[in-house]
């Protein structure tokens, strides 16, 4: 599994995955985004937007049904990232609770307070915290 930037992935590649994806917003993808590569082809995407120095949303996360049992080794890969990028903290706004189950296994935490996250309200869903260390 590979991350790679989307705006160094080839455009044809980009465009087949985003044809058959169209919920992925292709603007955010190639302003902040990566593409996630199996074998040489593009099954998943996410941004990882900076909000304040140190302090990153995890957005659009997406991998294919045929690949999803690898969400849990790409949410790592994405930490992982993000601590290379000096993060301190990773928000992520969950829609589904098998993510909310993923997150919580992988030591997010539930956001109950509005101290960040009152700026960008969603109707549904939950938010949650990473610290990175």
């Amino acid at each position: 599994m590979k991350l790679i930037p989307a705006k160094q992935v080839d455009i044809k590649k980009l465009e087949g995955f985003l044809d058959k994806n169209e919920s992925v917003n292709k603007a955010s993808l190639v302003r902040s985004g990566y593409v996630v590569q199996i074998d040489d082809e593009v099954v998943g995407c996410f941004s990882l937007e900076m909000l304040e120095d140190g302090i990153y949303w995890l957005k659009q996360l997406y991998i294919t049904q045929q690949h999803a049992s690898k969400l849990p080794v790409l949410l790592e890969a994405i930490l992982t990232l993000a601590k290379q990028q000096q993060a301190k903290s990773v928000y992520v706004h969950s829609h589904q609770p098998v993510v909310d189950i993923l997150l919580e296994a992988l030591q997010f935490h539930p956001q109950k307070e509005k101290m960040f996250v009152d700026k960008y309200t969603a109707e549904e869903g939950n938010w949650w915290l990473y610290h990175v260390s």
